[in-house]
């Protein structure tokens, strides 16, 4: 069966407030939890971005019942990947069985230009990618590393590691990556409200050696009282991430989102948000796209007030969508 995440959206809300939010998520009766791994927000007006991986473990001690998933970059900029396997092992030994996975994905230049570092084009951001996972991989498994190639370790060890080590997903918006990603990845993460796009991103994984793996998906959404409401709070919070083509992971700062995505209009938001006034819509918006065969589903409200969503997840959303949605494509 499908299991719902809450999703912690690091970039707009303050750490202090995201461990109420996370808090009240478990008492409404999600499954688990899914954070991003920014440096910068998306843009200034979302005007936050705590540290990951401090905040996880503060998370983690504040709830019982929740498992945690992030999605990171291993490739070396922000992260040498023995740090980011370090601090993966750290919270798995802490918490066991309540971080079974997190996403590797090839970078963003808005988070990871802050090293100083050049900025390669997206295949020589794989390569790093697949570099510093094999690397972590290693670590989580016990064994002693050195690795010198795009990424650099020498001498590496976890002195401190779960019993059973945290998976390592790959994150993929095209079928190309994808495909790439299911010959060496645990599983996939993916994100897009498109039911014939995700087919072809899951298909493709599963073509390219992810058969039998699990994947995962993050539903960007936007709910309010009425749908005019919803769809003004997707523009205003969410527009920044509207950009298409590639173009997100190589823009530079907060500001120049702001003015690359000037021209989006509100109308637009609907190509990659699900905006619904109505849960039982929107509970059958998101059992379609879960029933292609994703083990968990990340919510991701986008509008401000959380914790009227969580309410309305709990009492509304999530009973609609217990009636339960087989795991098959």
């Amino acid at each position: 069966m499908t299991r719902f995440s809450y999703h912690v959206s690091q970039e707009q809300f303050s750490p202090a407030d995201l461990l109420d939010f996370v808090g009240q998520a478990e008492e409404a009766g999600f499954d688990a939890a899914f954070t991003s791994d920014h440096f910068h927000p998306w843009s200034e007006s979302q005007g936050q971005s705590g540290f990951t991986w401090s905040w996880l473990g503060a998370a983690m001690a504040r709830t019982r019942r929740l498992d945690f998933g992030a999605i990171s970059v291993p490739g070396g900029w922000r992260y040498n990947p023995a740090v980011l396997a370090q601090a993966v092992a750290t919270l798995g030994q802490m918490f066991p069985g309540r971080i079974p996975w997190i996403a590797l994905g090839s970078g963003q230049f808005l988070n990871e230009h802050v090293t100083g570092e050049g900025w390669p084009d997206k295949g020589a951001r794989n390569a790093r990618l697949r570099e510093g996972a094999e690397v972590m991989r290693a670590l989580l498994a016990g064994e002693s590393v050195t690795h010198r190639g795009l990424v650099t370790v020498a001498d590496a060890r976890l002195w401190s590691r779960p019993a059973v080590p945290t998976r390592l997903m790959g994150a993929a918006t095209s079928a190309a990556t994808a495909e790439w990603l299911g010959g060496w990845a645990d599983g996939l993460l993916t994100v897009s409200p498109d039911p014939e796009e995700l087919r072809r991103v899951v298909d493709a994984f599963r073509d390219g050696g992810g058969e039998g793996k699990p994947i995962q998906l993050k539903i960007d959404l936007c709910w309010a009282e009425t749908e005019a409401e919803a769809l003004r709070e997707a523009h205003e919070g969410w527009r920044f991430n509207a950009l298409g083509g590639g173009v997100n992971w190589d823009i530079r700062l907060p500001e120049d989102f702001e003015a690359a995505t000037r021209f989006v209009r509100p109308e637009d938001m609907r190509r990659t948000v699900l905006v619904a006034s109505d849960p039982s819509r929107l509970a059958e918006l998101i059992a379609a796209r879960a029933a292609m065969g994703f083990e968990t589903v990340d919510l991701h409200h986008v509008g401000r007030d959380q914790r009227a969503f969580i309410e309305m997840a709990g009492t509304r959303l999530l009973p609609a969508l217990g009636a339960g949605v087989p795991v098959h494509a």
